[in-house]
């Protein structure tokens, strides 16, 4: 407690707290909806060409927050239309994100004039020089993403759930899917003072692995990843300040501890459940003709009995299946 109020004694560690419950915010909100896709490294790959963003501000004498936004959102536009239009596949177009966008971030960072060094703010974090133009863009772009991440929520999920079955609903699953990789974009940028580019992928995606131990409902997972990313931001900032270390891998750790912790838990938790339900219901059973199938189930056939609807289901040789109408239905 006293230092949380040490910290809230200077004007920078105030600015430093408000970067992070916004990093710690949007990250996980975004991430959900990659992980979801399939897409956890997509992060990653966006973080490499913001570096050339910020390299783009360097050469230009412009704010390089703003710079980093335009261009790992064009970037982020770029692996969507590769991944859904050209031949290359994703994981070929992320390659090719990490190696461009490194490269060309040191290139215009030498044109500059500047040394590599400079970049190192950007790619590790530097949370604490978080200036107060900075903070005001950070709020504005973390309230954008926040508003359309939950206020876009069923289109979204859609999107990231089932591709095929959202077209066939008439939802515009290429603009979704556009949409999502631009809110990656610029919640990478909002997190780069906070965790840095190198580690924001971190920050969207472990927070949401952590909350799937507990939960199988999507937005379930939505909300305890965003308090999972708010409680690991504030507290690596409040552990920076106290053990001076850097605030971006301090973060990172924290929320890979949290992870380390519940996934035993989380495994525990799904094992029990697996014993209470050994199959699941909603599995649509195979029809398999009752020849193949000699050995009679009843009471006294020694196999465990579950109840299913208006019948009973035996657990036999590794399948739960039931005789009827000549057949049987396995599970």
């Amino acid at each position: 407690m006293a230092v949380t109020l040490e910290l809230l004694d200077y004007d920078f560690m105030r600015r430093a707290l408000t970067a992070a419950l916004l990093t710690g915010l949007t990250a996980p909100a975004i991430g959900t909806y990659l992980v979801q896709r399939r897409l956890a490294l997509l992060g990653d790959g966006i973080g490499h060409i913001a570096l050339t963003g910020v390299a783009v501000g360097l050469l230009t004498n412009q704010a390089p927050l703003v710079t980093a936004v335009i261009v790992s959102a064009l970037g982020a536009l770029a692996i969507e239309l590769l991944r859904a239009y050209g031949r290359t596949s994703g994981d070929v177009a992320l390659a090719l994100l990490f190696y461009g966008g490194i490269a060309g971030g040191v290139l215009l960072t030498n044109l500059a004039g500047d040394s590599v060094a400079t970049l190192n703010s950007y790619l590790f974090g530097a949370i604490t020089t978080v200036s107060d133009s900075d903070l005001r863009l950070v709020w504005i772009l973390a309230a954008v993403v926040l508003i359309v991440a939950i206020g876009l929520a069923p289109q979204l999920f859609a999107v990231c759930q089932d591709e095929e079955y959202a077209r066939v609903t008439g939802v515009p699953v290429r603009a979704y899917g556009l949409l999502i990789a631009v809110l990656a974009a610029v919640t990478v940028t909002v997190s780069m003072r906070t965790v840095g580019l190198l580690l924001v992928s971190a920050l969207m995606v472990v927070p949401v692995a952590t909350a799937q131990q507990f939960t199988r409902s999507f937005r379930t997972t939505f909300g305890i990843a965003m308090v999972l990313g708010v409680i690991a931001s504030i507290s690596g900032v409040g552990a920076s300040f106290e053990y001076d270390t850097s605030p971006g891998p301090t973060i990172v750790m924290i929320a890979l501890a949290f992870f380390l912790v519940t996934a035993p838990v989380g495994a525990a938790i799904r094992a029990a459940r697996r014993r209470r339900l050994p199959f699941d219901a909603t599995v649509e059973p195979a029809h398999v003709p009752a020849v193949e199938h000699p050995h009679e189930h009843g009471d006294d056939c020694g196999h465990a009995a579950v109840p299913h609807g208006d019948h009973v289901d035996y657990i036999h040789g590794g399948h739960r299946h039931a005789s009827h109408q000549g057949h049987y239905d396995e599970h």
